[in-house]
């Protein structure tokens, strides 16, 4: 079956294509009396390609992407993608916390967290769920919210999909249908001081800022190092914040404009959408606003070895809302202001190994400037420590969760401590 990551293929014993929480409770109770390991696709977009398991029986919901929305909620199926959901957010003068990619599945990226440019003034998407619809690994399908398996509700806020298939979805959503954003380039050159004067900006910046930083390469093939401010307030405002970014240095590119979140996604499905490319990712946070000059200067040097063109250094800053949330109200533990790091290496063709050590000497570059963990939704499959160490003190609770509701060990979307 063909996923995202190109690097990853797998030929699974069954697939099952369902369309109902009914049919997907007559299908884990059929893996279960097989004795198939059973995994779920929704958007396909685990780059560690789990959602199609090699010998097993695949759950394939993509077919499930209906989406309701009415009182400042959305109530969408289990494997909706993003744009899918904000697109019906967007029709209804709302908009939604969710990532950077219309074509992820909008319930795998709130499971395990979720990162976006609506941080700010929404928190992670995992801080809107209100409630959910579960299979659980018995067969049975029960409502999860407040009130309802509240255990079960704590877990599935940042924990991920290991706890039984998440068939429907509410979550809150936010009174901001437009907002102002664009691109900042700036030569890799000027990597250093553009990122160690926004890093020094930074704590200054209100809740309605998001600023997106990387480093990659631009539309001509130049190195470049980027940012990418969402501003979700005032154009007039957004405005004279966009002007204070640029003044960080001296841009190749500076582009901005009011436009609905859709835009946005569909920009990050043009540059990291379905197609031929192979992917390793690797994940790291880097603690804020105290972020070093030597910790900088590593991203600048990673970024100036990339193994490949394709391959990124990209980064999404948690303030405002999504650090207010105490950590052990959800699953999700790092409540620290950060950047959470995402080390992309991408190739069209060719050896995996010099772009996998490419990824790995630039996580090892990165270890001593890191908080301990890193993003769960981008946690390799073999790395139980970092997952330890990203769920901290919530571990225990969240495993004692796990044995209760799975204690056969059905699911496992993402690595558990």
């Amino acid at each position: 079956m063909r996923i995202w990551n190109a690097a990853y293929s797998a030929q699974p014993a069954e697939v099952v294509r369902v369309r109902s929480a009914r049919e997907v409770s007559a299908a884990v109770r059929q893996a279960r009396r097989s004795g198939l390991p059973l995994s779920v696709l929704g958007g396909g977009h685990d780059w560690a390609g789990r959602s199609v398991r090699p010998g097993a029986l695949v759950i394939d919901m993509s077919g499930m992407r209906t989406v309701v929305v009415g009182d400042g909620i959305a109530v969408f199926d289990g494997g909706a993608r993003a744009l899918d959901v904000m697109e019906a957010a967007v029709d209804s003068g709302c908009s939604l916390v969710t990532g950077t990619q219309g074509s992820v599945g909008a319930t795998g990226l709130a499971l395990g967290g979720g990162y976006g440019p609506m941080a700010g003034v929404g928190g992670l998407a995992s801080d809107t769920i209100v409630g959910a619809e579960v299979v659980l690994a018995d067969g049975s399908i029960v409502t999860v919210d407040d009130s309802h398996e509240p255990d079960l509700f704590w877990a599935l806020r940042g924990g991920g999909g290991n706890f039984g298939v998440v068939t429907a979805l509410r979550v809150e959503l936010l009174s901001i249908p437009t907002v102002y954003t664009g691109t900042i380039m700036f030569h890799a050159d000027q990597a250093i001081d553009v990122l160690g004067d926004w890093i020094d900006m930074a704590p200054t910046l209100p809740d309605e800022l998001n600023v997106r930083p990387g480093l990659a390469t631009g539309p001509d093939g130049t190195p470049v190092v980027y940012l990418v401010p969402t501003w979700a307030g005032d154009p007039a405002e957004g405005a004279a914040y966009f002007g204070r970014l640029e003044s960080l240095g001296e841009p190749l590119l500076s582009q901005a404009a009011q436009a609905p979140l859709t835009e946005g996604l569909r920009t990050g499905d043009q540059m990291y959408g379905l197609s031929d490319r192979s992917y390793v990712i690797r994940t790291r946070s880097l603690p804020m606003p105290e972020l070093t000059s030597a910790a900088v200067a590593a991203l600048a040097k990673a970024a100036a070895t990339r193994s490949s063109p394709l391959s990124a250094i990209n980064m999404h800053h948690l303030h405002g809302a999504g650090v207010r949330v105490p950590a052990d109200s959800t699953a999700f533990a790092n409540r620290r202001q950060h950047l959470m790091v995402e080390i992309i290496a991408s190739w069209n063709e060719g050896d995996a190994a010099p772009h996998e050590s490419w990824a790995e000497d630039t996580e090892r570059l990165l270890d001593p400037y890191a908080l301990p963990g890193g993003y769960p939704n981008m946690i390799g499959p073999d790395r139980q420590q970092q997952a330890a160490d990203a769920y901290g003190p919530n571990a225990p609770r969240l495993l004692s969760i796990k044995q209760r509701y799975d204690p056969d060990g059905v699911f496992s979307a993402t690595p558990l401590p």
